[in-house]
């Protein structure tokens, strides 16, 4: 069996496998329960110091 061939078989076979589990698992990891909070932690850190700038100490370090 050429190279190309044998990679092309384990691409169309485990390859696949692999990605499609590791989708399964991200989306059951998303939605697991209790990271309701984390996620919405999240997705309002932006407007965190939106009345105000941050104090120093907040701030990253760049």
């Amino acid at each position: 069996m050429e190279t190309y061939s044998f990679l092309r078989a384990v691409a169309d076979s485990w390859v696949l496998l692999a990605l499609t589990l590791f989708f399964v698992g991200m989306i059951l990891f998303v939605f697991r329960p209790g990271s309701r909070a984390l996620q919405k932690e999240a997705a309002e850190s932006i407007f965190r110091h939106e009345s105000r700038p941050a104090e120093a100490e907040q701030k990253e370090d760049r």
